[in-house]
């Protein structure tokens, strides 16, 4: 799997080469400024690209606006952004901008490695990954009607849907049956509104209604 790394920090971007080559990843490039992540993306063509939210010059949403440049251009490359705080507007801007390949995990989950190789791996696969803390933070401000119909059960099943687990991880972090979650995430469904569709594609729209109001 081909990765390109954009992190202005040289040591942490030291860090992410030499833990990705040690895991069999191939990084195309690294590089620690948004217009160099373009470039790298454009040239190499990457499977992923791991995306500081915060670059120079401004250090404010480089990373995220970059990301978003790439998403229009490359939307076959997944995109996983790390963040040194929770700024979960940047997860529901790039969300909105499409709905497979994307992740958004704080810096502090580079540390634990299965778990960071794990949200890499699953954003590369098409899917999603959201940091935990995001999720909670997604949560507390939350207030539209169609998510207030959520038993507080549905809603932890669907902050979990957001982290991007499958049915038997869910079931596995809230110690119920895989049957028990299906049901739950087929109530979340109903009381959303969402359509019938095709494989995962339900899933996505659930995570999208989640975060609506934050963009």
């Amino acid at each position: 799997m081909r990765i390109v790394i954009a992190e202005d920090s040289v040591l942490l971007r030291a860090g992410l080469i030499k833990l990705l080559e040690t895991s069999g990843f191939e990084v195309a490039a690294a590089v620690g400024e948004a217009e160099g992540l373009l470039a790298a993306v454009r040239e190499h063509r990457p499977d992923a690209a791991i995306v500081d939210v915060r670059m120079p010059p401004g250090f404010t949403d480089e990373g995220v606006r970059a990301a978003l440049v790439m998403r229009r251009e490359t939307p076959e490359v997944a995109v996983l952004l790390l963040s040194q705080y929770v700024e979960e507007r940047y997860a529901a801007d790039l969300l909105a901008a499409g709905t497979t390949g994307i992740g958004y995990l704080l810096k502090d989950r580079v540390a634990d490695v299965s778990v960071f190789l794990d949200a890499l791996r699953r954003v590369a696969a098409g899917g999603t990954a959201l940091d935990p803390e995001v999720v909670s933070q997604l949560l507390l401000r939350r207030h539209s009607d169609p998510l207030d119909r959520l038993t507080p059960r549905e809603k932890e099943v669907l902050a979990l849907m957001a982290e991007g687990r499958s049915n038997a991880g869910i079931a596995a972090a809230l110690v119920v049956s895989e049957s028990a979650v299906a049901k739950h995430i087929n109530n979340i469904f109903a009381k959303l509104d969402l359509p019938h569709a095709e494989g995962d594609h339900r899933r996505v729209l659930a995570v999208l209604r989640f975060l609506d109001g934050e963009t």
